[in-house]
C-alpha cells in the first residue's frame, strides 16, 4: 500500500490501548488514528475518520464486541481484527467472531518475556496488514444446486471406516479467510477420505474451539491434533496453534508430531513445516492444498511436494480473501491444479474412490 493503514483501536482497557498503540506505531506502514473504550465511542470515531482496520476487544461495557461486530458487518463492513483475552467460553466467542466476518483473531499481547512479546507484536502487525488487504466476497444464496454434495452418509456409514489407519494424507494450509473456507470444504467431503491435516494460522487459545465447532458441523471427525495422534481415515486434525504440526511415519502408521520451536515464515504453526515434513514420503500418497492467506507460507513446501509428484492444489484469485499464499505457490509452478473451494470438494470426493 502507498499510504499508511489507518487503524482504530477499540478496547476498554487504557493499558491495552497503550500497548497496542506502541506496537502498531512502530511499523512505518501503520497509523493509529484513534482509540475507543466501547462500541459507542467507536461509532463516533468512525464517523470522523473512516479506518482501514479496526481492532476489537470482545468483553467491553455497554455493548459487547460480538454484538458490535454483527451490527458493523451489516451496516458498514470494515476489516476487523479481534484482539481479546481468552477466559473459558471466550475462545468460542472468538470463533463466533470469525463466523460473523472478523478477518483475524489473536490474543492480547503478553508481557511475560521479551521473546513472547516480540512474537505477539509480529502477529498483531501481520494481522493488521492482512486485514487491510482483504477482499469482501459476497456469499451466494444457497440454492440446492449451489451447495456441494457430501457423498458420505453419516447415518449409515460403517463406523469401522473412521477407525481405519490412513495410508494416504490430505494436507491443507490457510491463513486470513481460511476458517470459513475450511469449514465449507470439510462440510462437503465424504467421511471415508484419507486423514486430513490442517494448518490454519490461529492462536493456540482458539484452535480447540475451532476444531470442536467443525466437528459439530461435519460428517468427518474433527479434532485438535495431539502429540502422536495416529492419522485415521475419516478424521481431520487441526494444528494446535501453540505448536508446529508435522507428520511422521512410525511402524507403518502416519502420526502427528507437535513442536514448540521458532516461528517459520513469521508463523507457528507454519504450513511449510507441515508440507515439508510430508515431502519424504511417496508423492502418490500425498494431496496438498494451499488456500487463502497473506504472505508465502506453504508455497515452498507445496513446491517440494510437487517435485515428488504429489497432487497439489492452490485456491484461485477470485475465491481467495487474500491471494497471497496460493499466488506465491502458483508463481513457483507448484500447483498442478488451481480452482475454487467448490471445485476442490468435487475433486477430493472423486479422486479417492
Amino acid at each position: 500500500m502507498n499510504r499508511k493503514i489507518k487503524v482504530l483501536i477499540v478496547d476498554d482497557s487504557v493499558s491495552v490501548q497503550n500497548v497496542l498503540q506502541g506496537i502498531l506505531t512502530n511499523d512505518p506502514e501503520i497509523e493509529v488514528i484513534g482509540t475507543a473504550s466501547n462500541p459507542y465511542e467507536a461509532v463516533a470515531k468512525i464517523a470522523e475518520i473512516l479506518p482501514d482496520v479496526i481492532t476489537l476487544d470482545i468483553e467491553m461495557p455497554r455493548m459487547d464486541g460480538i454484538t458490535f461486530l454483527r451490527k458493523l458487518m451489516k451496516q458498514h463492513p470494515i476489516p476487523v481484527v479481534v484482539i481479546s483475552s481468552v477466559v473459558g467460553e471466550g475462545s468460542y466467542n472468538g470463533i463466533q467472531a470469525l463466523k460473523l466476518g472478523a478477518s483475524e483473531i489473536i490474543t492480547k499481547p503478553r508481557l511475560s518475556s521479551p521473546k513472547e512479546f516480540e512474537e505477539y507484536s509480529i502477529r498483531i502487525v501481520d494481522a493488521i496488514k492482512a486485514s487491510a488487504q482483504t477482499i469482501h466476497i459476497p456469499k451466494k444464496s444457497q440454492k440446492k444446486e449451489d451447495i456441494p454434495i457430501n457423498n458420505g452418509d453419516s447415518s449409515s456409514a460403517d463406523n469401522q471406516n473412521n477407525d481405519q489407519i490412513s495410508d494416504k494424507l490430505i494436507l491443507i494450509g490457510a491463513s486470513t479467510g481460511g476458517t470459513e473456507v475450511i469449514s465449507k470444504i470439510l462440510k462437503g467431503l465424504r467421511n471415508d477420505l484419507p486423514g486430513i491435516l490442517i494448518v490454519q494460522h490461529m492462536p493456540g487459545e482458539f484452535t480447540k474451539a475451532f476444531a470442536n465447532r467443525l466437528n459439530m458441523e461435519c460428517n468427518l471427525q474433527v479434532k485438535e491434533a495431539e502429540q502422536d495422534d495416529v492419522i485415521k481415515r475419516g478424521y481431520a486434525y487441526i494444528a494446535n496453534g501453540f505448536h508446529h504440526l508435522s507428520v511422521v511415519r512410525e511402524n507403518g502408521k502416519y502420526k502427528c508430531k507437535l513442536e514448540m520451536s521458532e516461528l517459520v515464515n513469521r508463523h507457528r504453526p507454519s504450513v511449510d513445516v507441515l508440507f515439508k515434513s510430508a515431502s519424504k514420503f511417496q508423492g502418490k500418497d500425498i494431496t496438498a492444498i494451499l488456500l487463502t492467506g497473506m504472505g508465502s507460507d506453504g508455497a515452498k513446501g507445496l513446491l517440494e511436494l510437487y517435485k515428488i509428484d504429489a497432487r497439489t492444489f492452490a485456491q484461485d484469485e477470485q475465491s481467495s480473501v487474500i491471494f497471497g499464499m496460493p499466488n506465491e505457490a502458483i508463481k513457483l509452478n507448484a500447483a498442478k491444479m488451481i480452482g475454487n473451494p467448490d471445485e476442490l470438494i468435487v475433486w477430493l470426493n472423486t479422486i479417492f474412490q
